[in-house]
């Protein structure tokens, strides 16, 4: 019997539609006008694709109130939708308390407006596990939220997640007002002999006094670690080595360290979250991007305790072994209200970072806005950057930074031991030598800094191929220029408390093209170093640089030119 074509695209469309009204993109999907303008290529970011099986977490028993443990009925709720293939778990309006969340693929937790998922204080319920935590491979307790392996995976609605930092963390005493350090003190753990910091307990400090940046490098055995189970918090949130993963909607905050670190995902979106930690914590990043691929990050906002928007690939040895780099990132819309940094670079990125597009961002009280940061032994190589209509307000250090010598402190603290260092000391170059390359800035309005913009090098590998136009700064400092080269500033201008404006230290091929500032000094810029080479400051009809210039000794005769 011969079929009708038309019976058979009638049945063929009838199975499409039945297929497409079983699953549902866990958002609606943006149209191509969010990759128009950018300056790489990079596929469209896949959005997850839930099933359309829906399943609420007090259908399994889950008590509302905060004091009743609600584990189980999370886990059940989440294996009944992955038995039917996947789908969305909702979290209604209450108050939840929970242990650790395991992730499995294909599943959405909603959770709705006026939902707090606060997960418990009793650290015995966060096992410890080999993971990755500051760009190294270690143990750590088992995160809050936790996947690894996964496909489709989504956060949505309105809700609050709450990792219940406050009993995992060390707390400085110069970061906390006197009634906050008393209620600390009063609240059990201890004092550090300084009376500088407070500890959850004495295993915690007594663990962090042979750590290298939170991570102790000589202990080898699970059961090494289990002794200091206390000292291995958890970020909140840890999704590892998955494909198309969406955050959208939701609060996360309080995390015992980083609040969301996806790592090694592939297709990953954050789009219209709230990301708080006390400005207080220590560790208590916003996001870390690490080693991921294709990657949105939009119209959210961040206030915490350090870099709020954070770009990473691993550190040292295990990154560079790893061999993923993060690439292909739109970060775009964003507000920082405290942070170390807006959006920052490092210094964990020995994988390599390359095709960032970073726009319309606001950054207020960062304490840097723009930071990129690394240092010998790393390795990596960051470019491909473009970074463009940034506004940033009272920065209390550097409004952008590119730091090759970042020794794991805030640039506050270093500005309080004197601030950086001019080296002329030169290694070899090898795979564990960082390079930061070709990166334009553009469209910067700074509205009160410390300082304007810091660039160092290393000697032996300069920052290469940078360039910032259209830049207007009102700070106490100008420019730093140390070790770099193809450096090319163009249509700025500054309004700059110091007489010093342009310190320019071995800087080569540098140019200073339409730039104008406030002071009248005729040491307003300075320019140093035996390796300096091909530096033109170019003057206009209104702005003399000969009468405002000062070229020291060591410079090579004809390395400047006015």
């Amino acid at each position: 019997m011969k079929t009708n074509p038309i019976n058979l695209l009638c049945i063929a469309l009838t199975v499409v539609m039945t297929s497409w009204s079983n699953n549902s993109v866990a958002q609606n999907s943006k149209s191509n006008e969010t990759y128009e303008g950018i300056e790489f290529k990079m596929a469209i970011v896949k959005e997850p694709v839930i099933p359309n099986n829906t399943v609420n977490i007090k259908d399994f028993g889950a008590v509302n109130g905060g004091y009743v443990l609600n584990t189980k009925a999370f886990a059940d709720a989440i294996d009944a939708v992955s038995k039917k293939g996947g789908g969305k778990v909702i979290i209604p309006p209450g108050i939840w308390l929970t242990g650790p969340i395991i992730l499995k693929s294909n599943l959405e937790l909603h959770a709705q407006t006026g939902a707090l998922i606060k997960f418990s204080t009793d650290k015995s319920l966060y096992p410890i596990i080999q993971t990755s935590f500051e760009g190294l491979n270690t143990w750590r307790c088992i995160s809050p939220i936790y996947g690894k392996n996964l496909e489709n995976v989504a956060f949505t609605g309105k809700g609050v997640w709450d990792g219940s930092g406050e009993v995992w963390r060390q707390v400085k005493k110069s970061k906390v007002t006197e009634n906050q350090w008393k209620k600390f003190v009063a609240s059990g753990g201890v004092v550090n002999a300084a009376k500088t910091s407070w500890y959850p307990s004495e295993t915690f400090m007594k663990a962090s006094e042979g750590a290298d940046q939170n991570v102790r490098l000589d202990l080898k055995t699970k059961e090494d670690f289990e002794a200091i189970h206390d000292f291995l918090r958890p970020v909140l949130v840890s999704i590892q080595n998955s494909k198309r993963v969406l955050f959208d909607g939701p609060v996360f905050q309080n995390s015992p360290a980083w609040n969301i670190h996806p790592l090694m995902i592939e297709d990953l979106i954050i789009r219209n979250v709230s990301v708080r930690n006390p400005w207080f914590s220590q560790n208590g990043d916003g996001l870390d991007v690490e080693s991921c691929k294709n990657v949105l990050v939009e119209n959210s906002t961040f206030d915490v305790g350090d870099d709020a928007i954070c770009i990473k690939s691993g550190k040292d040895k295990d990154g560079r072994d790893r061999g993923v780099p993060c690439e292909n990132i739109i970060i775009r819309n964003n507000i920082v209200y405290h942070g170390h940094g807006g959006v920052t670079v490092g210094s964990e990125m020995s994988s390599g970072v390359k095709n960032m597009h970073v726009s319309n961002c606001s950054f207020m009280g960062t304490d840097v806005g723009l930071r990129f940061k690394s240092n010998r032994g790393r390795g990596g190589v960051v470019e491909n950057i473009f970074i463009s209509d940034i506004f940033m307000t009272d920065i209390p250090s550097q409004a952008i930074s590119f730091d090759l010598y970042y020794g794991g402190k805030s640039i506050a603290e270093t500005l309080a031991e004197g601030g950086n260092k001019v080296s002329s000391k030169i290694v070899p170059v090898d795979e564990k030598t960082p390079q930061f390359k070709n990166i334009s800035i553009k469209n910067i309005t700074i509205a009160g800094a410390y300082q304007a913009v810091f660039l160092q090098g290393l000697p032996e590998m300069n920052l290469e191929n940078i360039e910032i136009s259209n830049l207007t700064a009102k700070a106490e400092k100008g420019f730093s220029i140390i070790d770099a080269n193809k450096i090319k500033l163009s249509n700025i201008k500054l309004n700059i408390k110091e007489d010093k404006v342009f310190d320019i230290h071995n800087g080569k091929n540098v140019s200073l093209k339409n730039v104008e500032f406030n002071s009248t000094s005729p040491k307003a810029v300075s320019i140093n170093g035996a390796a300096s080479e091909k530096i033109e400051l170019t003057s206009s009809s209104n702005f003399d640089f000969s009468k405002k210039t000062i070229i020291g000794d060591t410079v090579p005769k004809g390395a400047v030119k006015l």
